[in-house]
């Protein structure tokens, strides 16, 4: 098992490595900071002294590993836009997306099993089609529109929840939270269901799949003829041999909540690290960029890790191969 861990750590870290440098290198494209730093009236010789100050005289394999070597101390340097250290912008913007991003990981959780155990149990029912053909609108239509729907029907139309925006909220030492307000909570919901709506989608279906597939099993008519009740078998013998494949499903799923915030944060201005983003890449600000890469790309490799070894523990046979 010590082996099997040791070597999805490797892998893990190999991984961090390749995506920084494909990150790094992807900003030299995006174009010239300089243009934006300095004004109509610069000369060259600003030009050159601001190009030495950042270190942008420096060759490329230069560049990346200080980028790296400070990285790892949690130093991403300072923001060309705001002039601040990029570190303190992140701590400002990252609870807005991980409150965001739990929230909507939890409602595509909590009614992917619910809806794909139902839809499986009474997969002829009138209700568990009217489910099935509902989730194709989850899954066909982006994100982005599922959002502007929304914002229409219950902002534009109802006039129920607020369209843009946080809300009120309160500071928790470093961190800021919008669930202790009613103005935080009504500005959370939109954004959630939208954020989440996918992957609930996704979770519901593989998990109706493997539902049905499980109870076609021996072990299940074996379980029946013993007369066991339906409860007894769907929920403890069924349910949790189908929660198997399921697992990396969702771990994978929440990396993508935290990655595709992006998407949700734009249509719904909320200020979190998405947002944030996108105004860096409108501003060529490429510390913050590569802070935001480097940090979902980390959130990703540390989620899968963590199904690796907890798949290890439900399966014997992922550490017989390990």
């Amino acid at each position: 098992m010590l082996s099997f861990i040791l070597k999805r750590i490797g892998q893990s870290a190999l991984v961090l490595l390749v995506v920084g440098l494909v990150a790094f290198s992807m900003f030299r494209f995006v174009g010239d900071p300089i243009d934006n730093m300095l004004g109509q009236e610069r000369t060259q010789a600003d030009i050159d002294r601001l190009r030495t100050q950042l270190g942008l005289d420096q060759p490329f394999p230069v560049q990346y590993y200080k980028f790296l070597q400070e990285a790892a101390q949690g130093n991403f340097g300072v923001s060309y836009r705001q002039g601040r250290e990029v570190s303190e912008i992140i701590l400002e913007r990252a609870p807005a997306t991980l409150e965001l991003a739990a929230v909507s990981a939890l409602i595509a959780i909590a009614l992917g099993i619910a809806f794909g155990v139902y839809t499986a149990i009474r997969r002829n029912g009138f209700l568990a089609n009217f489910i099935m053909s509902a989730s194709l609108v989850g899954v066909s239509l982006p994100t982005f529109l599922i959002g502007i729907l929304l914002i229409y029907i219950f902002s534009v139309e109802l006039g129920w929840l607020p369209s843009f925006g946080r809300g009120e909220t309160v500071r928790l030492g470093w961190w800021t939270t919008g669930l202790l307000t009613e103005s935080g909570l009504k500005s959370l919901i939109l954004p959630a269901i939208t954020l989440g709506l996918y992957q609930m989608t996704l979770i519901m279906r593989l998990v109706r799949s493997e539902m049905l597939e499980v109870l076609r099993q021996d072990y299940i008519r074996f379980a029946r003829a013993r007369g066991l009740s339906d409860r007894v078998i769907n929920f403890r013998h069924a349910l949790k041999n189908t929660m198997v494949p399921v697992i990396t499903i969702i771990g994978l799923q929440l990396g993508a909540i935290i990655a595709f915030a992006i998407i949700t944060e734009t249509v719904f201005q909320w200020p979190g690290m998405g947002l944030l983003f996108i105004n860096a890449i409108q501003f060529v600000d490429i510390p913050v960029m590569a802070a935001y890469l480097m940090l979902i790309s980390v959130m990703f490799v540390v989620i899968n890790l963590i199904v690796d070894i907890l798949y290890a523990f439900i399966d014997p046979r992922m550490r017989v191969s390990g």
